[in-house]
């Protein structure tokens, strides 16, 4: 007998001895977890006495408690605020603020959170607040910490905004006046910057200059890099606080100096503080101060100084914008030749380097080039403003497609969301842009998928009926694109992991019945739908699949695929084998009930519906139970007096017969609800009045589907018919030609031959010759020739032709009162001047073509 050998695990002394090692590390690794378990002694000092009320517990907790413990009662000190803000304004406000002198960075961040809910909440007035707690605010905001610092400001900004303007002035104002020396920390200079801003909105023009304006003077000019760049940010405020007239003598100087700074930030954030304050200055202080100051940010923004690049990019709209009234052609063709250079910056190896910095670049830079593109995407709706939507084509075009083809997702996104925008100012011209939202739609990044589907609905209208000036053509010509990629999107987010985009897809797919025909529709989506209903995983998806379903359904324009598309829901869905699919069939019914009428809904779906009682899934009765108030409200009495009483009785069979306790729960409730409602008769009730007139609107236009769907048909019909007159027309036209040339030969030979003959002969054959050239003019008269033309003509019109050859000399000559009435006509009315003279040219005609072949004959011979 052979050994057993395992191939799998070796049981050698080795192997065995590292098993042993691994063993006593996992014992080694669990001793200091079962060591930092609590002790029985700190177990007994986190207890606390039950029976101490909530203020008391407070107290007691921050007076003796560890810090844990203090921090969870200041985050609960909003809750007890609103149940005793008395007792806890007198006992519990003071410990907290005797522990904050010591307390560690988590409890300082929770207070300040703590502290901004009480005033947001308004437990208490604003005069007790201001008196309790804003001095503890004011005295944290000078933290070492700066994080605790600044979460203390946000909070010492918010209150600002609620407090009088004395308590503001005293409390505030006065004491930062008198510490904002350079003697002061730097980080209470910082905090200063701040407060300025936020006080320049609270007094008046004359206060803030005399209060507000020398110390932001002197925190301008700051040693610190830093606190200029701060107060330098918080200009704008103070601009808006002081008026136009103090901006210009006092602000204006200012952010000229600081554009000059040494420091990059300090010209960064001047450069942002006069973009935003462009609508203060008037046109000579935009022509002679700022327009030269951006001018030279461009310069130096390609060759000094990139930091302002990005900040510069993002920004460039609304100045291009802020500037345009004072820029000449040169200026204005220079900023966008600037823009375009910026939008396509890191993508080509011009943007004035050489080539070794090229070779050089580092992954800040790209990301730094990134970000710029961005930006250039964000601001082209402005530009479009900026150049004038007529020259986009011309002017911007190259740039769009550029951006819309970025090979980074951030700036392909940006555009993405911007697209509505971008198509809502090109107006009639939108049919430019139609392939880019083709390649937008077909990106292989869902983000973007996702950013353009937000506006998709408007940006589909827009494409298919957009301008006046925009000819049908274009828009036929549009469709065929966009049908093959709304498709290609829905597939690829079918087929990812993010169901919230292809949620959100579907529910605008439902715009789809305004944007192009029903057949399109129903062979291109409604059947994707109820695939998606069928197969599909996700709750959500399904729910939204289903709506959309809906919808197709009801702007479909054939009584044929409405049937079809009726059958396969209740078939598929409502009698599906998984119950899974049963539940979607009820899903469907309620979107039914809210998109149709009443009719409609009780005429396919009422009965099938029902017969979910007798489900084997409770499941599914559950849900049917709670559908069941919103199907009695579809009925109408007396019309549909038999569905009630199908209603009545499958209540009663699962009140008799449930065995499933939630489900009988469910259906008590149901039937007592059912027992209070009311049902809606046939004619008006002025209780029911607007859910009446909201449902005869939904069945006129389900009626007018129809009646659209029967003239479509006969025009199908006449338009067949009218094809079998063209043939026969064609017909006749061979005819009547091979009869006119054997009439001109006779002709021919009637006037070369013997005049030797009797005056009855003559008169013989000229008769016969007046015969057929009345003939013709009545029958091959070339006005009416083209059927197309004159639709709605009597049928003698339908059956004429043109002469060619003799034919037409014939007529040139004849000279018949009739027949001049006929050919100096202009319109059909005028051809056909009375009833009369209609039935008198039918009958005629009537005769001619009954006569037609021995009339020939005759000619003939």
């Amino acid at each position: 007998m052979r050994p057993i050998i395992f191939s799998k695990m070796d049981f050698s002394h080795s192997s065995l001895f590292g098993y042993i090692e691994d063993l006593q590390e996992l014992t080694i690794i669990e001793r200091p977890v079962r060591r930092s378990l609590k002790t029985p002694e700190e177990i007994e000092r986190l207890t606390v006495d039950e029976e101490l009320s909530d203020i008391e517990r407070a107290v007691y907790l921050l007076s003796s408690g560890q810090d844990i413990q203090g921090t969870s009662v200041v985050a609960n000190l909003p809750v007890l605020m609103r149940q005793n803000p008395a007792e806890t304004l007198r006992r519990v406000l003071p410990k907290i603020r005797e522990v904050l002198h010591v307390a560690g960075v988590e409890m300082q961040l929770t207070a300040a959170v703590s502290f901004l809910t009480v005033l947001q909440e308004e437990s208490v007035s604003i005069h007790t607040y201001s008196h309790s707690f804003l001095h503890i605010i004011l005295q944290n905001v000078e933290h070492r910490d700066a994080g605790v610092s600044n979460a203390w400001l946000e909070t010492l900004l918010a209150v600002i905004e609620a407090l009088p303007k004395e308590t503001v002035r005293h409390e505030i104002l006065n004491p930062l006046v008198s510490k904002a020396q350079l003697s002061q920390t730097l980080q209470f200079r910082l905090v200063s910057c701040k407060i300025m801003g936020k006080v320049a909105n609270k007094f008046e023009a004359h206060i803030i200059k005399r209060e507000v304006l020398p110390l932001v003077k002197s925190l301008c000019q700051d040693v610190e890099y830093e606190v200029r760049t701060c107060m330098c940010q918080q200009l704008e405020h103070v601009a808006r606080g002081v008026g136009t007239e103090l901006t210009k003598t006092v602000v204006l100087p200012e952010l000229v100096e600081l554009a000059r700074d040494e420091g990059s930030s300090v010209r960064l954030a001047a450069f942002e503080t006069l973009v935003n304050l462009l609508d203060m200055f008037d046109a000579d202080d935009r022509s002679q101060t700022v327009l030269p100051l951006v001018k030279s940010f461009c310069e130096k923004s390609f060759k000094a100084d990139e930091s302002i690049l990005v900040s510069l990019s993002f920004h460039l709209g609304k100045l291009c914008n802020g500037l345009y009234g004072i820029f000449t052609p040169e200026q204005h063709l220079r900023f966008l030749e600037f823009y375009k250079k910026l939008s396509t910056l890191g993508l080509q190896q011009e943007n004035g380097h050489n080539d070794n910095q090229l070779h050089l670049q580092t992954l800040e830079q790209e990301k730094k080039y990134i970000s710029v593109r961005k930006n250039c995407a964000y601001n082209f709706p402005a530009m479009i403003v900026f150049v004038d939507p007529k020259n986009f084509n011309l002017e911007l075009y190259s740039i769009f497609f550029c951006l819309c083809h970025d090979p980074e997702v951030p700036v392909r996104y940006t555009m993405a969301i911007s697209f509505f925008e971008v198509a809502k100012l090109l107006n009639s011209d939108v049919y430019t842009i139609h392939k880019e939202l083709v390649t937008l739609l077909q990106d292989e990044s869902l983000e973007v998928l996702d950013a353009l589907v937000g506006h998709l609905p408007e940006i589909l209208e827009l494409m298919t009926n957009g301008g006046e000036n925009t000819g049908s053509e274009s828009k036929l010509l549009s469709i065929p694109d966009l049908i093959p990629a709304l498709t290609t999107a829905e597939q690829r987010a079918a087929t990812s992991l993010k169901w919230r985009t292809h949620e959100k897809l579907l529910q605008k797919y439902a715009c789809l019945p305004h944007i192009i025909s029903s057949d399109q529709i129903y062979y291109r989506f409604l059947h994707r739908m109820l695939t998606i209903i069928l197969t599909n995983n996700v709750l959500p998806v399904q729910k939204a699949a289903a709506r959309t379903l809906c919808v197709y359904l009801r702007y479909n324009r054939k009584q044929e695929q409405r049937h079809e598309v009726i059958q396969k829901l209740i078939e598929q869905l409502g009698q599906g084998k998984s119950y899974w699919n049963r539940l979607r069939f009820l899903d469907t019914c309620e979107f039914i009930m809210e998109l149709f009428s009443k009719s409609f809904f009780c005429k396919y779906f009422f009965l099938p519906v029902l017969e979910l009682t007798h489900d084997p899934v409770a499941n599914v009765r559950m849900k049917l139970c709670c559908l069941l108030p919103k199907v009695k409200s579809t009925l109408k009495i007396p019309t549909d007096k038999h569905l009630l009483q199908q209603l009545e009785l499958c209540i009663r069979k699962l009140l008799c017969q449930e065995k499933d306790k939630d489900v009988l729960t469910i259906v008590k409730k149901t039937v007592l609800e059912l027992d209070r409602m009311e049902i809606s008769v046939d004619a008006f009730q002025k209780r029911f009045y607007e859910n009446d007139l909201l449902d005869q609107e939904k069945e006129r236009q389900e009626h007018l589907l129809l009646e659209m769907e029967q003239l479509e048909k006969e025009k199908q019909k006449n338009e067949g018919r009218s094809t079998n007159i063209n043939d026969k027309m064609l017909e006749k036209k061979r005819r009547d030609s091979k009869t006119s040339s054997a009439l001109a030969k006779s002709i021919n030979l009637s006037v070369s031959g013997s005049s030797s003959g009797t005056s009855a002969g003559k008169e013989e054959k000229k008769s016969k010759l007046v015969r057929s050239q009345s003939f013709s003019t009545q029958v091959l008269h070339p006005k009416y020739s083209n059927i197309d033309k004159c639709p709605n003509k009597s049928s003698a019109t339908a059956y004429t032709s043109s002469v060619s050859g003799m034919g037409k000399s014939c007529m040139l000559a004849f000279s018949d009162d009739s027949f001049r009435t006929h050919s100096t006509g202009n319109s059909g009315n005028a051809a056909f001047p009375s009833s009369s003279s209609r039935n008198l040219f039918n009958s005629a005609d009537q005769k001619n073509n009954g006569n037609k072949e021995s009339q020939s004959r005759k000619m003939s011979m």
